[in-house]
Parts: structure tokens; sequence; C-alpha cells
């Protein structure tokens, strides 16, 4: 199958002349190893069954036989074997050279099974599904970048109606369901959120969990996307007669479970230089890896949404959400939310490494977006222009067909039109 390009491959690049080693992060089948080894000149699998045994034992004894061979060189799921990132971080500083390992990996590692960070040899890349863009769903009309070099006027044209926006979030962006018929997607969807539970949650750390507490925990995840729900409305949420108690540490565990296999990607708190005093809310704001996951646990189909505008809309949001990830790491750039005591907010705050930033209200319709461009410029006012910078942009992406300029210099893109 021809390789479909994504957002990382430039940035991969970069990392890789500028550090000794990079390693990929990000859920399972989001294509990173599909994406390393386009550049990887050897590569080894460390889960490949019939040679895994001998690499963990080689792991053991001498670490470094696993690095023979020519570079960059590949190796897959490292964290099975830990001692491999000291010996990298190792090899690295005796021949001072640049790109010379990509590794990947589906789980986070614990730090107390590595001797040293690798800070300033291994540098760290963040691999998300596939934003709208990537997966040909999105025309491109409408570039981020263009909009943070002070674009005045925009246009565009989607090709998404309604009805493709449901199905484009209960298909998700795996890049193995690209091209093929809904029916075949759901099933792959289906089929890894269950191996969250019945394997995943238990190998990611060897601790055994129960998996009809942590099917509820994502269903109260799910029913709570988009929004700043604490732990304890969690706790509450998945206390039933078929869970039994749970205990707030429980909910604790999960949650961490969920964060090192990447199936959750909370949104942080955005802090500006405000002209008052304006208390800034700094919970979180709760997303899955992929909105498809959270349709999957609220069994929710494409018509399912269209039913449930509320439903609809938040899960909306959690798309948007993923692609200006994918689209602002390509920039160098970070996403917030923004939240006040005020009430006055912005679902997506994008940050800048040169300090620009632009702020993003989402509106699945057209209804909102008088009040949603209202929004954004009350937050624009109340920054510091004298202390940070003024917005390089407001914009309010929807899921409606034409991208344009309003009067008050606010942006109306549809997430169909967007991209990095």
């Amino acid at each position: 199958m021809e390789y479909r390009a994504r957002m990382v491959d430039g940035q991969l690049k970069k990392e890789l002349s500028a550090f000794g080693a990079v390693v990929i992060v990000g859920p399972k089948w989001c294509g990173k190893t599909t994406t390393a080894k386009q550049l990887a000149k050897s590569t080894i699998y460390m889960q490949d069954p019939k040679k895994r045994r001998t690499y963990l034992q080689m792991a053991q004894l001498d670490p470094s036989n696993l690095l023979v061979g020519e570079n960059p060189r590949l190796i897959d799921e490292w964290q099975t074997a830990p001692q491999l990132w000291d010996a990298v971080r190792f090899d690295v500083d005796m021949r001072n050279e640049q790109g010379l390992y990509i590794l990947t990996g589906s789980t986070s590692i614990d730090e107390k099974k590595i001797l040293h960070s690798g800070a300033g040899r291994i540098a760290r890349m963040r691999m998300r599904t596939m934003s709208l863009f990537e997966s040909g769903n999105s025309v491109g009309d409408v570039s981020l970048a263009a909009l943070f070099s002070s674009a005045e006027k925009i246009s565009g044209h989607s090709k998404l109606d309604i009805g493709d926006i449901s199905k484009a979030i209960v298909r998700g962006g795996w890049p193995s369901s690209a091209g093929m018929d809904d029916d075949t997607t759901y099933k792959q969807v289906a089929g890894y959120c269950e191996t969250i539970l019945e394997s995943d949650i238990n190998t990611v750390d060897g601790k055994k969990r129960n998996a009809q507490k942590m099917r509820a925990m994502l269903r109260s995840l799910s029913r709570n996307i988009s929004t700043s729900a604490t732990n304890t409305t969690i706790l509450q949420d998945i206390t039933s007669n078929e869970t039994g108690d749970v205990h707030i540490n429980t909910v604790e565990d999960y949650l961490t479970a969920l964060r090192r296999l990447y199936v959750i990607e909370d949104l942080p708190a955005w802090s500006p230089k405000l002209r008052s005093k304006t208390v800034i809310r700094t919970s979180e704001t709760r997303h899955l890896t992929d909105p498809a996951m959270a349709a999957y646990f609220l069994g929710a189909s494409p018509k399912d949404l269209e039913f449930d505008p509320e439903t609809f809309g938040l899960l909306f949001e959690s798309l948007c959400i993923r692609d200006l990830r994918v689209y602002a790491q390509s920039l160098g750039g970070h996403v917030y939310h923004y939240r006040d005591k005020e009430g006055l907010e912005a679902d997506a705050v994008i940050h800048l490494h040169n300090g620009k930033w632009g702020a993003v209200e989402m509106k699945l319709g057209d209804h909102d977006i008088d009040e949603a461009a209202k929004n954004l410029r009350k937050l624009s006012n109340k920054v510091d222009a004298e202390r940070m910078n003024s917005p390089s942009f407001l914009a309010v992406v929807t899921g409606t067909e034409f991208a344009y300029t309003r009067d008050d210099g606010v942006h109306v893109v549809p997430i169909g039109c967007l991209r990095d």
C-alpha cells in the first residue's frame, strides 16, 4: 500500500538532523512505525514473535548488540526492553553524531527503569491519528500557517456536509482504515477499543485491572468529552450496581494507565497575561486520542449523532482539537483551552514557540457563529498587549460549507477546509 504522507514527516527529518536519536510516541496503529520506516535504513522489531525471546535475552546480556545496523536504525516497540534506552543514549554520546536511531513505542516507560532521561541526546516526538487533511477529507483551502501570517481575508469551500462529518468522527483517523468502507472501519474501531479493555490495560504495567470498571471509565470520559469534568465527577458517574464501589484512587490509577497507553490526551489550560486580575480556571478539558473512541463507548453511530446535537457538538469539538494539535505541532506550537471565573472561554488557543497565538471557538452549525465571534473578541480585549502579543487571528471552526472573513475580522473556517 502506498505511503500516505503525514504532518510529522518533516518534523522527524528536522529532529534527526539535530539529535542523535528520536523517540516517536503515540497510540497504537497511528502510523509510528510506518512513518519511521520512510527514513530508517535498518529495522529491528522487538515484538517479532519468532525473535522476541532472543532479543529480550540479548537486551539483558548486552543491549549494544541490538544496535548494530545501518543508521538511522529503527527500534520498534523499544519499551519491551527498557535497557535499550540507556544503550542508545550511551552510543549517541560515544559517537557524537546525529540521526543514529529512531525509537517507536505505544506505551510510555516507567522512568525508574532507565538511568538517564536522554536530554540533549534523544528528542521526543508525539504522533496522533490522522487529521482530516492527512486522510484527504479536508481540501486544505485555509492554512493555519497563513492565519498566523496575518491573512486578512480567507476563502474556501468544504466538501463535507453534516453526514460526512458524523461519519468522520465515528470512523476515526487510523491510517489502516483510509480508503476502506464504513462498515469495515467501524469494526476496526470496535476491535481497537476492545483490545484496550481485554489486554492493553493489563500489559501496560503488568497490573491486573477490572475490564468492566475500565469500560465504565471510558464510557464516562466519552460522556464528558470536551468538558472539564473532575475525577470526582468521573467517580460518581461510574459508581453503580454494575461496577460496585469504586475508590477515587482506582479512578486515578485507571486514568494513569490510559495516559500511558496514549488513549487519553487532555487539553491543558492557557494562562495569558491579562489586563485585569481575572481568575483563570486551570482544570484540563477531557479528550480521548481520537473522537471515534468516544463514539464507540457511547454506542453512537453517525445517524445517532445527527439526532443528538449536543453529543454531536462535543465530539465535533474533540475532532477539531485533534486536528488543531496535528497542525499546530507541524508549526512548532501547542494547543490549550481558556476559561475564566467570569465564564469567558475559548475552546482552543494555539500558541507558537515564537510567542504568536490565535484563539478558536468550535461550532458545528452556523447559528452560534455570532456569539462565538463576540466571545473571541472579548478574550482578545482582555489580553494585555503590552506584556504579550495581540492575537494573530481569531477564528470559528465550523461544520459548515464556506470559509470567509467576517466584517469584524473573525475568520469562519470549516473543518473540511483546514490544514497546517
